[in-house]
């Protein structure tokens, strides 16, 4: 009997139910009556049914993000007078940035203006941008900012959607855990802030295409989502990592190359015709220096409470935000010891992590460590915690520690004009309130790795969905050496019951 029987055997498909694995809904649910009773019939098992988990969920998407365009209504005319981006919580960078990139003069992205973004995120505003400018030419009458901007929120709205979608796909079993993402304030605010769902589009398709075993098409995808937003490529890391543990490194190579192979194709036509356009993302970055809300501006601001006032005495913060060329590689350093102590805990945990639990671990390194973290950013990890842990209590005190640094930023633009709307320490906390929670999530996560009977997911699945080639392949014989078990034990592959003969 195969591996893959095997497990179906002893783990038949079921629906969890989180009214009963969940501790925070289920203490939610005692409102309504509590969990499913041990005798009724299970939602799933009822037939002629059209609200089905999935259908529920998509539907909660699509009410989450028409609220959202609801909420952003106020700025798409562009008429931001009296601070309303700010005092509505309504401002987004796609509305700004057609006229700061200059679209609205029918400027071609990295021909006639170097745009800030990786190209395909450029290639992407030209190719919505451009059509809404001579639109507008042919018709003076139309408001072009607003057209731009509702066309990108269709756009941007459809792959928050195919997101869930992906989630629920990963999820069979699990379809509840993507009402987590459905119903995120951070979905609410945020998701059309910036054109981030584009990248997440590409990871999440890429994800999805290496769970259902197609390494290449997994690695294009990534590689097309690292030239909208560096971030997808993150994903490979752990690929790579946890094909070492599996003895799937073949597949991971495959995905790495072809990643590469996709990056260098989208970005070859900018770079090689426009290379000082292209740099301009690069130089931006390298230049930036210490950003709102980020691990060096609490650090910066700590350093001027504890500053006592003597000339020349200055706190290794303040001087790091004056030395960005030190700050850049302090950054980098960071997080690529984050990286390795993450591939340590890959190779050295007791089972193989799932895929989602280490790229999350990374993403969020980078964030946390990273001289920027944009309002939107936090988009990135929402899909992540979802698939790597999906425990609502503490991804509801996570959502509440950004949408408070979501309202601390808006008073903290408001200030910048001149008169303060909140104390500095305030937003400081809320910052920090930010930093201490996806760290809490951090450690939550590698706890699970660590102790993989807590994971929840491995509660419904035997192993891993999302890991492809990897999901119940036993560790390899070096890596067994390495945890100190002889190659073969059970206990130190995938998954650890006994398979028949």
């Amino acid at each position: 009997m195969s591996t893959q029987s095997a497990r179906d055997i002893e783990r038949p498909e079921s629906q969890d139910h989180p009214a009963s694995s969940d501790g925070f809904v289920r203490g939610l649910s005692e409102a309504i009556g509590g969990p499913l009773g041990g005798h009724a019939v299970p939602p799933e098992a009822r037939t002629n049914r059209f609200w089905t988990a999935a259908r529920i969920v998509l539907a909660l998407t699509c009410l989450t993000l028409a609220l959202h365009w609801v909420q952003k209504s106020p700025c798409q005319d562009g008429d931001w007078q009296k601070n309303i981006q700010y005092t509505r919580f309504c401002y987004t960078d796609v509305l700004a940035l057609y006229y700061a990139e200059e679209l609205n003069q029918g400027k071609v992205p990295y021909r006639d203006h170097a745009v800030e973004y990786p190209v395909v995120t450029g290639y992407f505003m030209g190719a919505l941008g451009l059509p809404v400018h001579a639109l507008g030419v042919k018709n003076p009458s139309i408001n072009q900012g607003k057209w731009f901007y509702n066309v990108n929120a269709f756009v941007l709205c459809a792959l928050a959607v195919a997101t869930a979608a992906v989630i629920l796909a990963l999820r069979r079993r699990r379809p509840w855990d993507a009402a987590i993402f459905a119903l995120s304030p951070i979905l609410f605010v945020t998701a059309t802030v910036n054109w981030d769902f584009l990248a997440i589009g590409f990871a999440m398709f890429g994800l999805y295409a290496w769970a259902r075993r197609r390494p290449a098409l997994a690695g294009i995808l990534l590689g097309l989502g690292g030239a909208a937003k560096l971030w997808p490529l993150f994903i490979l890391g752990p690929i790579l990592v946890l094909g070492l543990r599996s003895g799937r490194l073949r597949a991971a190579i495959t995905a790495l190359g072809t990643a590469v192979a996709a990056w260098v194709v989208a970005n070859a036509p900018v770079f090689l015709a426009y290379r000082t356009s292209w740099n301009r993302f690069f130089d931006l970055n390298t230049e930036r220096p210490i950003d709102w809300g980020t691990f060096w501006y609490i650090g910066r601001y700590l350093d001027g409470k504890w500053n006592t006032g003597t000339p020349g005495d200055q706190g290794p913060f303040q001087w790091l935000s004056d030395h960005v060329p030190t700050l850049n590689w302090l950054t980098y350093g960071l997080f690529g010891l984050s990286c390795l102590a993450i591939a340590g805990v890959c190779l050295l945990a007791p089972r193989r992590p799932r895929l989602s639990q280490a790229a999350f671990l990374v993403v969020a390194a980078f964030l946390i460590f990273s001289k920027v973290w944009s309002q939107q950013y936090v988009l990135w990890l929402l899909p992540l915690i979802v698939l790597a842990r999906p425990r609502w209590a503490a991804v509801v005190a996570w959502s509440v520690a950004e949408i408070g640094y979501f309202a601390a930023f808006y008073a903290e633009l408001l200030g910048a004009g001149g008169k303060p709307v909140i104390p500095e320490g305030t937003f400081v906390l809320a910052a920090s309130l930010r930093l201490i929670t996806v760290a809490i999530l951090c450690g939550l996560v590698v706890r699970e790795m660590w102790r993989p009977e807590r994971d929840p997911v491995r509660d419904t699945y035997a192993d891993d969905p999302d890991g492809g080639l990897m999901d119940g392949a036993p560790d390899t014989q070096w890596v067994s050496r390495l945890r100190g078990r002889p190659h073969g034990d059970r206990k130190s592959a995938a998954d650890p019951s006994p398979v028949p003969a």
